[in-house]
């Protein structure tokens, strides 16, 4: 068989934390931001983490070992 390939588009938005879990940047950052408060915005710039139900997938798009 040959080596799995990771998912490269993945790779950029996703990381795996020490103890297992999988940060991600929040959504609705990128454009028509002078509309959203300050407030807003500044939550935004603080990641979040990933379900459990779609952390599987997601690890095994990544490269990681699935826990």
């Amino acid at each position: 068989m040959p080596k799995m390939k990771s998912h490269s588009g993945a790779k950029k938005r996703f990381r795996l934390t020490a103890n297992g879990q999988i940060k991600r940047a929040k959504q609705n950052k990128n454009h028509i931001l002078n509309k959203k408060t300050r407030k807003r915005k500044r939550n935004l710039r603080q990641g979040g983490y990933v379900n459990e139900t779609q952390a599987a997938t997601i690890r095994n798009m990544i490269g990681g070992q699935a826990k």
